[in-house]
């Protein structure tokens, strides 16, 4: 199979952010992310349609983040010592099958199953896209590359959740999931294509702290922790909360999410470039914690859509700032153990907080008969790991250097 000429040396000649490279990584991530927006927002329909509470949505929806934690250890290791895009190719290959697992799926315990192996590729994917789109980068526009870069997850949740329930609507659960795996494969033959240094091996493939963890992110780590787990509440929840108002086409919340996020990252990552990150960074915290506010009273259409708008202007800048802000923390070659770091929060947060969350809602639908109550109640909650984020960010700020 011919490669492309897309080595990360490109980026030394070429000051420009769309270089090769970064062209080509690019275009994966939109096709990666497409397929996943497009599994992730249907799983827990999926589960509902198959009798599960909303503690076991939460539960659903959050088990593959036990296999992407899992094997952590390993994906610091081995991003120093296999070719970047055929590990990439490997973690691709495994998140098809569990898209095919998906199609099969007749009871809750298939879903984990997929679920399951699903996490194994996550906890590769994650990392390894984002180290690829850093060396792609000029050392001097990080902030605004990855903002870009991260626009091809935007792009594609304005796309993804919308088609997959039309997908759904039309040809049923199984068909939507094989979809997905054949999405899935074009992007495997695309990361084959894509052209990466071979690696230094001399100091062979060891299980240490130091291939597993990157002490010098520990505080966007733990920032990750409590954005992440409060937004997968959104992709777990927001769906059936939005049927349960009778709202049709709710899937266009995220629609208004990726939109206003096409505006809002760019904008930020050249004023963080210019100004700091943390100048974007603290409002984009608060910010957020308003979605959830306006999520909690949302009834109709226009308020669901304002506040995936106003979701945007926060998460959607707080997330690529927390990135780049890793990668500027370490050494180019410890980007792979960085990003690694960082996903161990997102990890422990997208498998603990969805499961809180639907014991919430439970707890208060068996308080007063209300299940709207019950999700209601949750959003607002889910604003208290978001402002914990930012009081750990203010304590350490100077740490950081910022």
């Amino acid at each position: 199979m011919s490669e492309l000429n897309v080595t990360p040396t490109e980026t030394k000649t070429s000051p420009s952010i769309w270089n090769r490279a970064f062209v080509s990584i690019f275009m994966i991530n939109v096709a990666l992310n497409m397929a996943q927006f497009m599994m992730n927002t249907l799983i827990p329909n999926y589960a509902e349609h198959l009798g599960a509470t909303a503690v076991m949505v939460g539960m659903v929806s959050s088990m593959f983040a036990v296999t992407a934690l899992g094997i952590r250890p390993v994906v610091g290791p081995a991003t120093g010592f296999f070719r970047s895009n055929r590990l990439l190719a490997v973690a691709i290959g495994i998140i098809c099958v569990a898209f095919l697992f998906y199609s099969i799926a007749d009871s809750i315990e298939m879903i984990i199953a997929g679920r399951l192996l699903h996490g194994i590729g996550m906890g590769f994917l994650a990392p390894l896209s984002l180290a690829l789109a850093s060396d792609a980068l000029p050392s001097d526009k990080i902030a605004s590359g990855i903002g870009i870069f991260s626009l091809g997850q935007a792009v594609a949740t304005a796309i993804g959740p919308s088609l997959g329930l039309e997908l759904v609507y039309a040809f049923g659960y199984s068909f939507t999931f094989l979809v997905g795996a054949v999405i899935m494969v074009v992007v495997l033959f695309m990361a084959l294509r894509l052209r990466s240094p071979a690696p230094d091996r001399s100091a062979g493939f060891k299980l240490t702290l130091n291939n597993f963890y990157a002490r010098e992110v520990l505080v966007p780590a733990v920032m990750m922790f409590f954005l992440a787990g409060a937004y997968s509440c959104i992709n777990s929840f927001i769906l059936i909360y939005g049927k349960l108002n009778g709202v049709q086409n709710i899937g266009l919340f995220f629609t208004a999410y990726a939109v206003c996020v096409l505006f809002s990252r760019p904008f930020s990552g050249k004023l963080a470039d210019k100004y700091g990150l943390d100048k974007m960074l603290i409002p984009g915290i608060l910010v957020f914690a308003v979605s959830f506010i306006l999520i909690s009273y949302a009834r109709t259409l226009p308020m669901f859509l304002l506040a995936g708008a106003v979701s945007a202007f926060g998460y959607g800048i707080c997330q690529p700032i927390i990135q780049t802000l890793c990668m500027k923390l370490v050494d180019k070659e410890r980007r792979g153990v960085a990003g690694n770091t960082t996903y161990i929060g997102v990890d422990l947060g997208y498998l603990l907080t969805p499961t809180l969350a639907g014991a919430i809602v439970t707890y208060v639908h068996h308080g007063n008969g209300s299940m709207i109550s019950g999700y209601s109640v949750m959003f607002q909650v889910m604003t208290i790991p978001i402002l914990i984020s930012l009081v750990v960010f203010l304590a350490k700020k100077r740490k950081l250097g910022l």
